[in-house]
């Protein structure tokens, strides 16, 4: 599967002239680690090519282009779920920084942590989700925030279920409060 992404990316990037960017933190991150999985001989090519996080590429290149965000279009609180990915890719300031871009307040709960997910994971064993969760759940719903937010689809549903509260990409709120 690994040299079958390979030849994918590679005919897609224009053989590494494009980069690649992800929409989920963990792709990206797994993406990062691919290599590792390849024959010696196409390594070389793979690293080649340039990965990036929808998160970071919207923070470096869409966030400065844009005008400052009116009050009446930024929510007032946002509770803000990093996920295991963002840490793991050094981009947590990122996100961050497109959370406060939409929202006066941003909110990491300070027990945050894995959502325990782990891809499909949490489809099939939702009792590990909800047990890994159970401390931040709690943290978030001792307030009321005007938006959830993270960077990752399954972090989002394991989140959502977690606390009972509408977690989202953080893009899609960008997106909204951009109009």
């Amino acid at each position: 599967m690994a040299s079958r992404t390979l030849e994918a990316l590679w005919r897609a990037t224009d053989h590494g002239r494009l980069p690649v960017v992800c929409d989920a933190s963990s792709c990206t991150h797994g993406l990062e680690q691919l290599a590792q999985a390849l024959p010696e001989q196409d390594r070389a090519r793979y690293e080649a090519l340039r990965f990036t996080d929808s998160v970071t590429f919207t923070r470096e290149h869409v966030l400065p282009a844009l005008p400052a965000l009116p009050e009446a279009r930024r929510v007032r609180s946002l509770a803000l779920h990093p996920t295991c990915s963002t840490v793991h890719l050094g981009i947590t300031g990122d996100l961050r920084a497109l959370a406060e871009a939409v929202a006066a307040e941003v909110t990491v709960p300070d027990a945050w942590g894995c959502c325990a997910f782990a891809g499909d994971r949490g489809l099939l064993h939702p009792e590990v989700t909800a047990a890994a969760t159970s401390a931040q759940a709690a943290e978030v719903n001792r307030a009321s925030y005007d938006a959830y937010a993270s960077c990752n689809l399954t972090c989002e549903i394991g989140m959502s279920r977690a606390t009972g509260k509408p977690y989202r990409h953080i893009l899609e709120i960008l997106a909204d409060a951009v109009g």
